[in-house]
């Protein structure tokens, strides 16, 4: 093991004893609550305490290079061209910027959040046609640093007519947390949304899961944003089209976003566990190129 590594293991360890030890909603309302205060000296300094524990974090890829607040850091939108778009209309690309945690097929309706840690796919998705499309399909789960780019995007040209939130917990999301909570994933705050195309025989479906001290994701295309405090139906209907990179939304903090797909998808060379991919880079191949493609 690598110095670099064996660092990385302490502190994921570290902050799974603390941010799982402690009531995770009051810590989440208290976060949502202080990285909204608009002061420039808390938000200065804020930030600089937040350097000192994530190395890679880059603000100078940000749009912008002083912040309101907190929230609007973790928000931040790129410079324009920093992350290009795959345009080969057969690839599924990145919905963002992440840590690939696992990926490969489904087993039946059997999932991997870690090694040896199964779950079934309609404890994540309470939906039989969708457990229906995606059995013995593939997945890959996207683990967004606090660090990272917060923003998600469209990973093929799509339409949404619905989102199912399901609320839940706010557990820690790290790789030591997988490893030690089962089902967690399924425990969690999440939202599940199918994008449709023209084809029958292919699908996509994005699960954007929330965390401590996120437990908010803004979407677009809705008028409210999705937290812990929404009491809503748990059915958004709504009339929403994308192409290949439009912006769909964003987290307040990191988090993860599972990405389901059909049997007849193919990961793209080099996609596997721990790599680091960006926004609109290629996942997988195999998307027809006469699905609902718009201009």
């Amino acid at each position: 093991m690598t110095k670099l590594t064996h660092t990385l293991t302490k502190q994921e360890q570290l902050n799974f004893l603390i941010t799982n030890r402690i009531p995770r909603r009051w810590l989440t309302q208290f976060m949502g609550w202080y990285s909204a205060i608009e002061n420039p000296i808390l938000t200065k300094t804020s930030i600089a305490l937040w350097q000192l524990f994530s190395e890679d974090l880059k603000l100078k890829d940000a749009k912008k290079q002083k912040f309101k607040s907190l929230q609007e850091c973790f928000t931040r939108e790129l410079k324009k061209g920093l992350r290009p778009v795959d345009a080969d209309k057969n690839l599924v690309t990145s919905p963002c910027d992440a840590i690939i945690g696992a990926c490969g097929n489904i087993e039946g309706t059997r999932i991997f959040q870690a090694k040896g840690f199964p779950y079934e796919l309609s404890d994540l998705i309470p939906d039989f046609h969708l457990n229906k499309k995606h059995r013995n399909g593939k997945f890959i789960t996207l683990r967004l640093k606090s660090s990272m780019y917060h923003r998600f995007h469209a990973p093929i040209t799509c339409s949404v007519q619905k989102v199912n939130y399901i609320s839940g917990d706010t557990w820690n999301v790290n790789p030591v947390a997988l490893k030690r909570v089962e089902n967690l994933f399924c425990k969690n705050e999440r939202a599940v949304i199918e994008l449709k195309t023209d084809d029958p025989n292919s699908s996509i479906t994005l699960v954007p899961v929330a965390a401590i001290l996120v437990a908010c994701m803004k979407f677009n295309f809705l008028p409210k944003p999705l937290d812990i405090k929404y009491k809503g139906p748990n059915y958004i209907h709504c009339n929403a089209r994308f192409k290949k990179g439009d912006e769909m939304g964003y987290f307040q903090h990191g988090s993860t976003i599972i990405l389901f797909a059909t049997a007849n998808y193919e990961f793209c060379e080099g996609i596997e566990n721990g790599q680091r991919v960006n926004m609109g880079q290629a996942l997988m191949s195999g998307h027809n190129t006469q699905s609902n493609e718009q201009d």
